[in-house]
């Protein structure tokens, strides 16, 4: 029996990958275990929106995946051979990474390990967890090497990002509930030739199945459709896809005219709607497709599952730094709840794919004209798929402290508004935005003499705490003020001030941003003690890179 790291992470897809980077940024060491023999080729996964991203910039790579991927300028709708609507992307506000953009899943796991490995992480391949118990002191996890070897490992915490079969997930009696389609799904990457769309993403709706075309970033396209299961789709039975038969279906229910020349993967798959019943067990957690799995249908899969693994990263590395370990309550508190939305979300859209009834087609093709034809869509549709503005004022993570005086828009448990800044020393970031996406815990005094009191006593709070490679503290104080800057530095405002969104009169206020941009506090800056609890209180365990 070997005594491991703090955290042993069961899988190295893009969670795992997300969840162990996010760790060894914070200082806390984890061993990275998968069954494969390296990261895959197979693309799978496409699409990352604006949630997944900002995660990933936290993480320290979504510079470069936007830079490798294609930006999505929209989705548009046929059916009958006729275009139905659109939406339009790319211009969602308070975001760097205002639209979806495709990236094949083997790159951003190459990037994700890259990351690891700078960091001073790597992933042990040809291992898998055969079986988890719960112990007093954590977990007792048996791991079967390659080689046929058994090893019996004690860890503090575990965490299932291994798939849809989960063994973790399986070891422990966790339900995965939901049910299975009755269609099988074909998916084709390669090249068209005919008038694909460039940059947009359509879907074709045909009586007989669904036809979705979305452009890759080197210029093929992913063609996907759905046939009917059993005998009156036996040909969809058994093997991958063949490119006569995938054309077939593009002569079918396609445009017209498009031809494909050449595939370089191809898959036949069974697409489910399923949501584990507990994301938690005492010291094991299951992220990503271990605890959710849906239809393909607005791109969340990899979206959800990335932001699991930068959620209980963070998490798991501030208990392991001494926070109180309450804090991992909210992992299933905050998370779940996004899941299962994801899963309805997506379980909608494949429901309407897949309706045959001609008049249940017509209502829905109206329906959906109508509804295209207005800025619901851009309001209400694009946001929810961003996965953005989360809604974490029920978790147990947030709490409000006494004597907050924050304006309206400093919502608790909400995503912080943005707001421009001028550097009086620091990084040099020009907004609010751009500083919290370093990933760190921030605590941030708003106001004047007040404000500047409470810096002068959070910062040597924070030190005595061995933390300031995880914490900062920021002042925003008043437009031309003549205030000395407290200890530690900070920031001003623009010469006009705190923006209306920011100002609460000529009180001074103190909020806590968790590493994920929410507002974990709101207090009044006499209450720097409650607010400083809530943040790890020891130094890193290992360095990181």
């Amino acid at each position: 029996m070997t005594r491991e790291p703090s955290v042993l992470v069961v899988g190295a897809g893009p969670t795992g990958l997300t969840l162990a980077c996010t760790l060894r940024r914070f200082g806390v060491d984890c061993r990275v275990v998968d069954r494969r023999e390296g990261l895959g080729d197979e693309p799978k996964a496409l699409v990352l929106w604006s949630g997944a991203l900002e995660a990933l910039r936290r993480t320290g790579v979504a510079d470069e995946a936007v830079t490798r991927a294609l930006a999505l300028t929209g989705a548009s709708y046929w059916s009958r051979g006729r275009r139905i609507g659109g939406i339009g992307f790319g211009d969602l506000p308070g975001t760097a990474f205002p639209g979806p953009v495709c990236l094949p899943q083997p790159v951003l796991e190459r990037l994700l390990l890259d990351r690891l490995e700078q960091l001073g992480g790597s992933v042990q391949w040809r291992t898998e967890a055969v079986g988890v118990e719960i112990t007093t002191d954590g977990a007792r996890v048996e791991l079967g090497h390659g080689d046929g070897e058994r090893e019996h490992v004690e860890v503090p915490w575990v965490v299932g990002a291994d798939g849809t079969r989960s063994r973790v997930r399986e070891s422990l009696g966790i339900p995965y509930e939901g049910t299975t389609y009755p269609r099988v799904f074909l998916l084709g990457d390669g090249r068209l030739r005919g008038p694909a769309p460039a940059r947009e993403a359509q879907y074709h709706l045909h009586p007989d199945g669904v036809l979705v075309l979305v452009p890759l970033p080197d210029g093929g396209h992913r063609v996907f459709f759905d046939l009917p299961d059993g005998p009156a789709g036996a040909d969809a039975t058994e093997g991958a896809p063949d490119v006569g038969l995938l054309q077939g279906l593009l002569d079918t229910r396609g445009p017209g005219g498009l031809t494909l020349t050449e595939t370089w993967w191809t898959s036949r798959f069974r697409v489910h709607a399923r949501l584990a019943r507990e994301f938690r067990r005492g010291p094991v957690f299951l992220a990503g497709d271990a605890a959710h799995c849906h239809s393909p249908a607005g791109g969340q899969g990899l979206n959800t599952g990335v932001q699991d693994g930068y959620d209980l990263g963070w998490k798991l590395a501030s208990v392991v730094r001494g926070a109180g370990e309450q804090l991992l309550d909210s992992y299933p508190a905050e998370r779940r709840p996004a899941s299962a939305a994801a899963v309805r979300s997506a379980d909608q859209q494949t429901r309407l794919w897949m309706l045959r009834a001609p008049l249940a087609r017509a209502l829905r093709d109206g329906v959906m004209r109508r509804l295209l034809s207005t800025a619901l869509p851009r309001r209400r549709i694009v946001p929810q798929l961003a996965q953005l503005h989360l809604d974490h004022s029920g978790s147990t993570a947030v709490v409000d402290l006494p004597d907050a005086a924050t304006p309206p828009a400093v919502r608790l448990g909400r995503r912080m508004p943005d707001t421009e800044l001028v550097a009086a020393d620091g990084s040099g970031a020009g907004t609010l935005h751009d500083y919290l996406a370093r990933g760190r815990h921030v605590v941030l005094a708003v106001g004047g003499r007040a404000a500047a009191h409470a810096v002068e006593r959070v910062v040597p709070l924070l030190v005595g705490r061995g933390v300031s490679d995880v914490v900062d503290v920021l002042w925003l104080r008043p437009s031309g003020s003549l205030i000395e800057r407290p200890f530690g530095g900070g920031f001003d405002v623009r010469d006009e001030g705190p923006p209306a969104a920011l100002s609460g009169g000529k009180r001074s206020w103190l909020v806590y941003v968790r590493p994920d941009g929410v507002v974990g506090a709101r207090a009044g800056t006499e209450q720097v003690d409650g607010l400083v609890a809530l943040l790890p209180r020891r130094a890193a365990p290992v360095k990181t890179g």
